[in-house]
């Protein structure tokens, strides 16, 4: 029998262990963004991870940022356009690694820290979404034991994930919605999603928030109401303590964020 959508609390150690952004990930190190080495290091500096999922054209939940192969592989076109079989034999650019699926994944973080899952919008105009993505991300999930939260920028894929793992902490990735940089997302769209009107709908328990935008009345309202407050992406120590401020816990890249006492 499936379970009724309830709205389940972030674990403790997402508001404890600064959280690597796609990945402890150094390029220049050989450890690209998303990849296994990224997971790797990231497990053994005491961090928690972030990832990013996209969805192969045979329901494969794939870690992996952009909705296209460029600037990451050498490969081009839509990763929804390849199989898993195929994308798990593309090399990741400056790397000896592939692209890994979210089960894979899950077989190297096996517990040891929180894993902060962002499921990307396939609709790709923040639309409402077939839920494929979110059922391969929810069976992969299944079994997993680990602290493991899910959030999305899209409020539809959460809707989805409230069904369909609902015992799973669900969150929404949130911004200022900068018109500018949000095109060709209508001008209406931007000033819906920067409302956050979704949060209780969705049965949410925490947003993960654009750093320069903390200030925001709406984020302050959702705090006092008892919502975690998560933000991205943080790039220095000066910019962790100002954003500290207000959040409860930065998903940071590019310097080792200090680990807690």
């Amino acid at each position: 029998m499936m379970q009724e959508p309830r709205r389940t609390p972030l674990p403790s150690g997402f508001l404890t262990r600064p959280i690597a952004h796609r990945a402890l990930h150094d390029r220049a190190a050989g450890r690209i963004e998303n990849s296994p080495a990224a997971i790797r290091a990231a497990i053994a500096h005491g961090y928690a991870i972030e990832i990013d999922l996209q969805l192969s054209r045979d329901g494969v939940a794939m870690v992996f940022h952009d909705e296209t192969l460029e600037r990451l592989t050498d490969e081009t076109g839509f990763v929804s356009e390849r199989s898993a079989t195929e994308l798990g034999q593309i090399r990741l650019k400056d790397s000896s690694e592939n692209i890994p699926t979210l089960t894979e994944v899950l077989k190297i973080v096996a517990g040891q820290v929180p894993l902060l899952i962002e499921i990307k919008d396939q609709s790709l105009v923040m639309g409402p979404t077939d839920g494929r993505l979110e059922a391969a991300t929810a069976k992969a999930l299944a079994a997993y034991t680990g602290e493991v939260a899910l959030m999305s920028f899209n409020p539809a894929c959460i809707y989805h994930l409230a069904k369909l793992a609902p015992n799973l902490p669900r969150g929404l990735t949130t911004a200022a919605y900068d018109e500018e940089s949000w095109a060709p997302l209508p001008p209406e769209a931007c000033e819906h999603f920067r409302a956050i009107p979704d949060y209780d709908a969705t049965l949410s328990s925490f947003i993960s928030h654009e750093a320069a935008d903390l200030a925001s009345p709406r984020v302050a309202e959702l705090k006092a109401s008892g919502a975690d407050i998560l933000c991205w992406t943080i790039r220095s120590a000066a910019e962790e303590t100002k954003a500290r401020a207000v959040a409860q816990n930065v998903t940071f890249e590019g310097y080792l964020s200090p680990l807690p006492a």
